[in-house]
């Protein structure tokens, strides 16, 4: 066990990233009925959805209360609350974690409506936005409260303390789409429950190219800040604005593949803006 548990201590993020993994797919697989409930037809996919998000979620949050206590034990869990009601930063770190986002889809979502209308925000073409704004808050808290206590609460800080603040996000970054990549395969099934690649290609590409900018900004918001409660904030924002409430009517397929590919150039742009000036010091510092 001393083994083991030494083990676990000196690959800590790479046991996170592991565990994460095993528990979120498990679940997925169990509610799901196994490989062969991948992909799922249209009337399995309104039945589970809600289970399965909650199955995938709860991946992250246990998994990191698992290896504080493992690893760090009572003090990891005093500084993991530390930092989880660390609210009292400059006003203009709740400013960038609640608004990069919606003012990146709608910027992105008003140039393309130019060349077509299915471009047009959802908030503005939808006749019942009171639902959509709850939805929105719920989807966005679910994933805030239950999934950045993993990545932002324990991965992030245990991988600062070798790689840099451009690395770190990257890494997190690129694991945390793939670790999206089972609900994308069981939700890509046609009404017939056959895989669908123009249902499957969207949501690749948002996983592979959208959230490891995303990520990268986050990790260097939580870097100046030291706060999970942002992260969270940051994280809500992101898929309450995307999958909600700037989300257009009815789009799927080529327009939502495209809306997704700009949108990760805007986010690649936002991150060159904010990683080149800094760029020594960002890719030199640790933190121990």
């Amino acid at each position: 066990m001393k083994n083991i548990k030494a083990f676990i201590k000196s690959h800590s993020a790479w046991a996170y990233f592991v565990l994460t993994f095993l528990i979120s797919w498990g679940g997925v697989l169990l509610v799901t009925g196994g490989v062969s409930g991948i992909p799922a037809n249209a009337e399995q996919v309104k039945k589970l959805l809600p289970l399965v998000v909650l199955t995938l979620t709860i991946g992250p949050i246990l998994t990191s209360l698992v290896l504080i206590g493992i690893i760090d034990g009572r003090s990891g869990f005093r500084t993991f609350l530390s930092r989880l009601f660390r609210w009292q930063v400059s006003v203009r770190w709740y400013i960038i974690a609640l608004l990069i986002t919606p003012v990146f889809a709608l910027i992105t979502l008003l140039a393309l409506s130019f060349f077509s209308p299915i471009y047009i925000p959802g908030i503005f073409a939808s006749k019942d936005r009171a639902t959509l704004l709850v939805s929105a808050l719920a989807a966005g808290l679910t994933g805030g409260l239950l999934e950045e206590p993993g990545w932002t609460g324990f991965a992030i800080p245990k991988l600062r303390m070798r790689y840099s603040v451009f690395a770190t996000g990257l890494i997190v970054g690129l694991l945390w789409g793939a670790w999206h990549f089972i609900a994308a395969f069981w939700g890509s099934g046609t009404p017939t429950g056959e895989f669908s690649l123009l249902l499957f290609l969207p949501q690749f590409l948002f996983y592979i190219a959208v959230l490891p900018p995303y990520r990268m900004l986050m990790v260097w918001v939580y870097d100046q800040t030291e706060s999970l409660l942002i992260a969270m904030l940051m994280h809500a924002s992101l898929t309450g604005s995307i999958l909600f409430i700037f989300m257009p009517l009815s789009i799927s397929g080529t327009p939502l593949l495209i809306w997704y590919l700009v949108l990760a150039i805007a986010f690649w742009v936002a991150v060159a803006i904010v990683f080149l000036p800094n760029r020594k010091s960002l890719e030199k510092d640790r933190k121990g």
